[in-house]
């Protein structure tokens, strides 16, 4: 399970490019190389990384359920995420 500040940091960043978005495409559409460089780092997209959004866990990250495998497996074992089954055959 990750620490709380690294999930506060994330939270942080997601909240950050989505202030800057709009900003963001406007000066890529202009092409102001150098207005880019004056925004924060973090207003960049490419620096969010997909966490798992029960603990946090950065690895193993499964986008349709934005979940992590560890996490996914245990839900799907205890039948709470609805029509996923064990498979067998």
């Amino acid at each position: 399970m990750a620490k709380e500040s690294v999930k506060a940091r994330e939270r942080k960043r997601i909240a950050t490019v989505e202030r800057y978005a709009e900003k963001r495409k406007a000066l890529k559409a202009a092409g102001d190389y150098e207005g880019l460089d004056k925004l924060p780092r973090n207003a960049s997209p490419v620096r969010v990384h997909n966490r798992d959004r029960i603990n946090g866990r950065p690895r193993g990250y499964m986008r349709k359920f934005g979940i992590s495998r560890v996490t996914f497996r245990e839900m799907a074992l205890a039948g709470k995420i609805p029509g996923v089954t064990k498979s067998s055959w």
